[in-house]
């Protein structure tokens, strides 16, 4: 699929930008496992991570946040523009009486360290290793205002900033079946906070896909790589590629509310190689493969059975590739 894609000197033919949900690395260590994989020469800024649009966050960058997920945490914040990042480890370090699910970690000497700074937001790259923790100390973060060695004070209302990348409830693995995502793990924070306030979670920004941000974003990267190759025709149409309905096909609505300088169209193609498998779910055009009751998209987005109704169905990405350049009448 992706040497239909590129000339005989290795260079893209088109725009082409990856999109992943997975934010526990830096752009250049996925665009070097995509380059040995697809064995085409990938550069970063052709490579989204879930996280990339924090960096038009600015108002953030300059206060303390702290950072939930796996990978290079620090390494990924500052990359990203912020300058004082601090992960869930260290919190747990510097207040050692607040994680205490797991008794083998609790601390011997009942001193909790005195911790100065407040912290005024909370980023959520992915899902973390130890749940327990994280949930606990977030938890923390929000009912303390920031201040998470203090009691609760749950007049505190709305809560400081949470912004949250990647909501895929599911991913799919080597397992026979799909895997908790990081959707999962903010369904147990949401849960577990309304639980105790009675109030909802607020998120400050959702991205990664299917939000709109995600897709301006991408859609803004793709002109960036068009205006490089000096191309003097806009462009009207993006394919987005992908196997997954509730991130990759969902909410199209997006398309009529980018600036002016917007692609006029975007078309969905699902591919059946993931998340979406044609023998096991019900045929999407009896209507009712998708119910409100299972909805596996994010609380804070509306169900709507036509937003994910892919505009074209294929095997494969060499499939989807073969259909894009039939629709466009392109030949390589």
């Amino acid at each position: 699929a992706f040497q239909k894609l590129v000339n005989s000197q290795g260079q893209f033919l088109v725009p082409v930008l990856f999109v992943t949900n997975a934010g526990d690395c830096l752009r250049q260590k996925k665009a070097d496992q995509l380059s040995h994989l697809l064995g085409v020469p990938i550069s970063q800024d052709q490579v989204m991570m879930s996280h990339s649009p924090l960096r038009m966050f600015k108002r953030y960058h300059e206060k303390c946040v702290l950072v939930s997920g796996q990978g290079p945490l620090l390494e990924i914040a500052r990359d990203l523009g912020f300058c004082q990042p601090i992960t869930i480890e260290t919190l747990r370090e510097k207040h050692p009486l607040l994680d205490v699910v797991d008794h083998d970690r609790r601390p011997d000497v009942l001193v909790s360290e005195y911790f100065c700074f407040q912290i005024l937001s909370v980023v959520l790259f992915g899902e973390p290793v130890r749940w327990e923790t994280n949930l606990q100390l977030i938890i923390d973060v929000l009912l303390t205002s920031g201040y998470p060695g203090n009691p609760y004070h749950q007049e505190n209302y709305p809560h400081i900033p949470v912004l949250a990348c990647n909501m895929d409830l599911m991913w799919v693995a080597e397992a026979q079946s799909p895997r908790f995502g990081h959707g999962t793990f903010m369904v147990c924070l949401e849960n577990i906070y309304k639980k105790i306030t009675g109030k909802d979670l607020k998120y400050e920004a959702l991205m990664g896909k299917p939000s709109k941000l995600t897709y301006q974003y991408a859609e803004y990267l793709i002109r960036a790589q068009a205006a490089e190759r000096q191309w003097k025709q806009p462009i009207q149409t993006l394919y987005a590629v992908g196997d997954n309905l509730m991130t990759d096909v969902y909410d199209n609505s997006w398309e009529n509310e980018l600036a002016s300088a917007a692609a006029a169209h975007c078309r969905s193609v699902l591919v059946c190689t993931g998340v979406y498998n044609p023998h096991t779910e019900v045929p999407l055009e009896t209507g009712e493969s998708i119910t409100e009751t299972v909805f596996h998209g994010h609380r804070d987005f509306r169900f709507d059975p036509g937003l994910v109704e892919p505009d074209h169905i294929v095997p494969d990405v060499d499939a989807a590739v073969d259909l894009v350049f039939q629709l466009e009448n392109f030949a390589p």
